[in-house]
This record gives C-alpha cells, structure tokens and sequence, in this order.
C-alpha cells in the first residue's frame, strides 16, 4: 500500500480491522464551523476524529511557533483513543487537500509508525462520488505502539538560518502567495518570508480548487524540479505554524524526493524573533 489511497480502495477496506480511518477536518480562520462539529454532521463510515490543535500539536508554549510537535506520551496517548496502534494502518483525510491530514502523516511517522496514508481527495472526493456518510461515532479498544522519535526529520530557526544561505540547500514556503509577500498577514507579528525562500503554494499539489486530488507523481516531480528541488542536498518545508508544510512534504514524498525537513515553528516562530531578516 502506497501513502495515497483512492477512494474505492477505502471503500473496498471499511470493514478490515486492520484499517483506521481519521478524519482531520480543521479551519483556522473560519470561527464560524469546527472540525468536530463537521465530523458529528457526517463522516466517512467508520472514521475517528482526531484533533489537530489538541491531539497533534502541544501547547503554544511548548515548543517554537503556534503548534508545536506535541510529546512523545501525549501523542501516544491520543492515537490510543482513537485506536490506532503497532498493527494499525491509518488512513486520514480533510476537505482541504490533505492540508491538515498530512499533519497526522507525518506525525505518525515522525513517531516511528509508517502505516499511514492519506485519502485522495478527502472527503470532498468521497461525496463527489455519492458514497456514504455516517454520524455514529464510533468506539475502538485503546491501542497502542512505541514511539521512536525521528529528531532529523525537523529543523530549528537557527538550522533554517544557516540553510538560507547554502546553495546546497533549499527553503520552501508553502503559503499562499499574498502572505508570503508580506502584502496581508492574519495571524502572525511580522508580515513577509524568509529571505531565499521559494513560494510554492500548496494548493499547487492538487489538480485544481474543485478536484482536491494530487497531481501525479509525475506532475508533481515537474513542479518541484523547476525549482531546482532534484539537485538540493537539503530541502526545508514551512509554512505559517508547521501544519499545511507537512502536505508540501507529503507531496515531495509522492514526487520521490526523501530528503524534505520541516521547520516546525514556520514563519509564526520566525517571524516573532526580531533579530531574524524578513523579505517582502
């Protein structure tokens, strides 16, 4: 099983115990709706709901940025309630392209467990394709499996400063382009980009703003090679707080590209040190 599944092989696999399915749903700036309260109006058969705020990032404080890489226990602990354990493959899914699912990816696997995949298309795709949705919330046994944090799979501020200036690396910026230059900025102190950082926007690894499903891998390796991805030593994913970069590394991954890092505090732990150069 590849880290991308279709829709039919999902629902060809609802009923294999072996599978679970996370629906991940997460607005940021849309106070009006929630993630859960999506999940509890209708979800794919089957699927827990994982929280990105809570379950998948720790505290503001805890770490660089506005989400953090929650601890070791705490993460353990919340894949446990949501049944996830050594012998379980996850499939996640969003309605945004894998933007918060990917989250869930990476995390997973940046704990030691590689039985993770995302949804093509998400939910979105799943209702495109008139297939159902339950609201039973569903109850699992608690599992379990062991961490093993993979620490080089992150980079620092102060790493990422020093790679700016390597030509050997690369920095990506996977932000919508108006926030990366500097011309609007909802969340964060400063508005701009890390200097030397390349604006390749997420939505860019997806077919288009209706079809929510990656471009092939092959379409995906074009996209990234012109940016002189396939010749870089070190490649460095960011984006506002380490969430949506997760899907530029999720993206890298499908292109065959092994090598991506994620600056886990983004631009919100960056942008916060005013001894840190901005460009606009």
């Amino acid at each position: 099983m590849g880290i991308l599944v279709s829709t039919t092989w999902l629902a060809d696999h609802l009923n294999d115990a072996r599978v679970r399915i996370a629906d991940v749903r997460w607005y940021l700036l849309e106070r009006d709706r929630t993630g859960h309260e999506e999940y509890l109006r209708g979800h794919v058969p089957g699927a827990v709901f994982v929280d990105l705020d809570t379950d998948l990032s720790s505290h503001y404080r805890g770490g660089p940025g506005r989400h953090p890489i929650p601890r070791a226990d705490l993460f353990v602990e919340a894949m446990a309630r949501a049944g996830i354990g050594a012998e379980t493959h996850v499939i996640a899914y969003d309605d945004r392209g894998g933007a918060a699912a990917a989250r869930l990816w990476w995390l997973l696997r940046y704990f030691g467990h590689d039985q993770v995949s995302l949804l093509d298309g998400g939910i979105a795709q799943w209702l495109a394709e008139g297939r159902p949705l339950e609201t039973r919330v569903p109850t699992f046994p608690p599992s379990s499996f062991l961490p093993r944090a993979r620490p080089e799979m992150v980079v620092s501020k102060d790493t990422v400063n020093q790679l700016r200036h390597d030509p050997r690396a690369l920095v990506l910026d996977g932000r919508v382009p108006e926030r990366y230059r500097g011309e609007v900025e909802p969340l964060d102190v400063r508005a701009g980009h890390i200097p030397g950082a390349e604006n390749v926007p997420i939505a860019g690894n997806l077919r288009s703003a209706t079809d929510l499903r990656f471009l092939s891998a092959e379409e995906l390796r074009g996209r990234y090679e012109k940016l002189g991805v396939g010749k870089a030593e070190r490649i460095v994913t960011y984006c506002g707080s380490g969430i949506n970069a997760c899907q530029t590394v999720f993206a890298l991954t499908l292109a065959g590209f092994t090598n991506a890092r994620l600056y886990e505090g983004s631009w919100s732990d960056w942008s916060r040190d005013a001894s840190l150069p901005i460009g606009k």
